[in-house]
């Protein structure tokens, strides 16, 4: 509700408002994670990647990638928005 009340409040004022809402992303706070689980990091990935539906964790690169746009000229229409980088819906 935030992101939408921002877009609708700004809007009118030429300024976006949009978030990313990441899945599991390679980064330390995973590590983390798998480390206070007793797994190894790879372990850990492997596990999560079997119920990501592209098969795969996301990287860091995911992220960004989709920050790019957000901020580009042409994700100017673009507003009010949760972007899910998560590698597609999971029950």
């Amino acid at each position: 509700m935030l992101v939408k009340t921002l877009a609708l409040q700004l809007g009118r004022h030429g300024i976006t408002a949009n978030a990313i809402a990441p899945g599991f992303v390679v980064s330390d706070m995973t590590r983390a994670t798998a480390g206070r689980l007793g797994r190894d990091f790879a372990e850990h990935q492997r596990i999560a990647a079997q119920s990501i539906p592209v098969g795969r964790v996301g990287q860091p690169e995911d992220i960004a990638h989709t920050a790019s746009y957000l901020v580009s000229p042409e994700a100017g229409f673009v507003s009010g928005q949760v972007v899910y980088v998560a590698g597609g819906p999971v029950d």
